[in-house]
């Protein structure tokens, strides 16, 4: 088997930029992701149906269906209904963040619920309302505690944004499957688009347990 190298070395420049769209993408989708799973966890620990039915429903939802499927829905169907046409990048960062949401819900959920009751019992017996409760006593020992989870579902994220390749996102995915079209070849974009994924991901996993020994 012949390796091609000129074959990386005249993608390298786009595959840099898919890599950068790549990191973009999964950080806006994160971060989207992480406020709108915030309220979501919120509602589905009410005691109030009419919130909690919802965003159970919407977690079980996005947790029960392909992130495939997802993004297509959304490419196709979402983004046109609002915008009156699409746009790959939006669709995917609006796909990313509908599926991040559901899973860092619960992973709040996990957070918040592995927080001894009698601390926030006593917090309300001094007078506290729910709300600082959450602020002052759960979330700040529940974050800590979420990290790790939340470092794998970024990780997982990176891994997840290449499905955008289908939308014709302009991602690490979209060039490596462009190069290999354009030289009938496997071995060549394929391989080096896994040792940048595999760079994205050893770098976040030692960023992530640098965070972790901090908190």
């Amino acid at each position: 088997m012949d390796f091609r190298f000129d074959i990386i070395w005249e993608y390298f420049p786009l595959f840099m930029r898919g890599t950068l769209y790549t990191v973009g993408i999964s950080i806006f989708s994160i971060l989207l992701g992480s406020i709108l799973g915030l309220g979501i966890v919120f509602g589905s620990l009410s005691k109030r149906w009419y919130l909690q039915w919802p965003t159970q429903g919407y977690i079980h939802l996005f947790r029960g269906t392909p992130l495939l499927l997802q993004i297509l829905i959304v490419h196709f169907g979402l983004v046109p209904l609002v915008l009156d046409t699409t746009d790959a990048i939006i669709a995917a960062i609006t796909a990313l963040t509908l599926n991040s949401a559901a899973y860092t819900a619960e992973i709040y959920r996990a957070g918040i619920q592995s927080i001894d009751k009698g601390q926030s019992e006593a917090a309300y017996s001094l007078g506290m309302t729910h709300r600082k409760v959450m602020r002052y006593i759960v979330l700040p020992q529940a974050i800590k505690r979420m990290i790790p989870a939340f470092g794998n579902e970024f990780v997982v994220l990176v891994k997840d944004s290449s499905l955008v390749a289908v939308i014709a996102a302009p991602e690490l995915m979209y060039w490596t499957r462009l190069a290999g079209a354009s030289y009938n070849r496997v071995w060549e974009p394929y391989l080096a688009a896994a040792v940048i994924y595999l760079i994205l991901t050893y770098s976040l996993s030692k960023l992530l347990k640098y965070i972790e020994r901090k908190m």
